[in-house]
């Protein structure tokens, strides 16, 4: 996008540019435009574009008016570490708001970790990870998928079938179910794990393969950590076999309103899925957010949805931040983003813990013939970003808190010891 549509698009002319002094702030955004994940990071990118244009309408920042520059990566994980640091070293922007998949994070950590620069990472993701360099205002498993699968089990739920897409996200959020689930008790040939891979279409063979698991006389549910274009098709084909939510359920972390946009979702009302924000939740601020949404979108049909809200948490986060520090330096911001709290959009406040990670509630909704959810089950308060999970031997000893003097992200407690670069903590532990 040329700069000038990019001002175009946010809707600073030269007659608002008057009223900022200083060069512009320049704030990057990452998200995939085209390839296997543009269904979900599109809508990101606009969200990235409206916070902006709200926060310039106030007046900008630090009196200077904030300028977007926005790239696309393609959904081609290698080419996410590129374009982080042509809008680092080229484009000079103060920090960056992006990725969608766990596995374009991990291209672009030893970018943010050499340049010294700052992510805002917006989506559920698998933890084992706490980084310096990026703050995490998606779901930790803590956040999304453990709760999720408590509340399956209250239903009555023994068998279950992990279903995801094959990269690092689903594996180790898998990997950290299946412990949980056995620690509850669930027998090993009760648990079934498959991976397909991005883009997958052809879910004949696999959709038939989850409703001979669930004839076992057991009760049944699909937990799916399937990301991408490769839900319009999954989805498609449970309704093709007749896989209904009251027998089979599918709780799913990676679809929410936008996903469901592109689906026929009369066959899945009643399947779920497992998020921190609906559009459905009625709040003030909430409703402010999606008549602001569809005012700057121009279209009414355009939904909101979880990692949206994400965005608009950390972006708050760091304006307040950088308010803070009164500068955009990186190292200064960082120090002080621990510790400040934002409106969340479904009501009370978020904050940012030492681990990088945020305050969240969590919340279950079953899919509606609207393609909205309605909430069926959420938790009494906020819940606490854990980014190592406590269900891996290997990490379970491990904390994060990057507030001196420890400023470590897997601090070992049974041997007193800092692990080192917090995504390899796990491995080096």
């Amino acid at each position: 996008m040329t700069a000038a549509a990019v001002l175009a698009a946010t809707g600073v002319g030269a007659a608002d540019a008057q009223q900022f002094s200083g060069d512009p702030i320049k704030v990057g955004i990452l998200h995939s435009l085209s390839g296997t994940m543009a269904i979900s990071e599109t809508t990101l990118k606009d969200a990235m574009l409206m916070l902006i244009d709200e926060q310039n309408k106030k007046g900008g920042l630090l009196g200077r008016k904030l300028e977007p520059v926005v790239v696309d990566p393609a959904s081609d994980w290698p080419l996410f570490a590129e374009k982080a640091r042509e809008l680092i070293s080229q484009d000079k922007v103060a920090a960056v708001f992006g990725c969608w998949t766990s596995v374009s994070r991990k291209s672009v950590l030893p970018v943010f970790k050499e340049l010294d620069s700052i992510l805002f990472y917006p989506v559920q993701y698998e933890g084992e990870e706490s980084e310096r360099n990026v703050f995490y205002t998606g779901a930790a498993p803590n956040q999304q998928a453990i709760p999720a699968v408590d509340y399956l089990m209250n239903e009555g739920v023994e068998r279950w079938v992990l279903e995801g897409t094959d990269y690092v996200y689903p594996r180790t959020t898998n990997k950290i179910l299946e412990a949980y689930l056995k620690a509850k008790g669930v027998a090993a040939e009760d648990i079934k794990i498959n991976y397909t891979p991005f883009g997958f279409s052809d879910w004949q063979t696999e959709v038939s393969a989850i409703k001979d698991f669930g004839s076992a006389g057991k009760k049944t549910a699909v937990v799916s950590t399937v990301n991408g274009d490769a839900n319009v098709p999954f989805y498609k084909e449970l309704a093709n076999q007749g896989v209904a939510a009251e027998d089979i359920p599918v709780v799913a972390f990676s679809v929410g309103e936008e996903e469901l946009a592109g689906i026929d979702t009369g066959p899945l009302v009643g399947h779920l899925a497992a998020w921190n924000y609906f559009e459905s939740i009625d709040t003030s601020e909430n409703n402010d957010f999606i008549s602001k949404w569809k005012t700057f979108i121009g279209d009414d049909k355009r939904v909101t949805n979880d990692p949206m809200e994400a965005h608009y948490i950390g972006f708050n986060m760091w304006v307040k931040a950088v308010e803070k520090a009164g500068t955009t330096d990186p190292d200064k911001v960082i120090d002080a983003m621990v510790g400040v709290a934002v409106p969340n959009l479904t009501g009370g406040y978020s904050a940012m813990m030492p681990n990088h990670h945020i305050t969240k509630p969590v919340f279950i909704g079953e899919i509606q013939d609207d393609g909205q959810f309605q909430v069926v089950w959420q938790t009494p308060g906020l819940v606490p970003g854990d980014a190592w999970s406590d269900y891996l031997p290997e990490s379970k000893p491990l904390i994060s808190d990057w507030r001196a003097p420890m400023s470590c992200g897997n601090f070992n407690t049974d041997t007193g010891k800092c692990g080192g670069a917090g995504e390899t903590a796990a491995a080096a532990n």
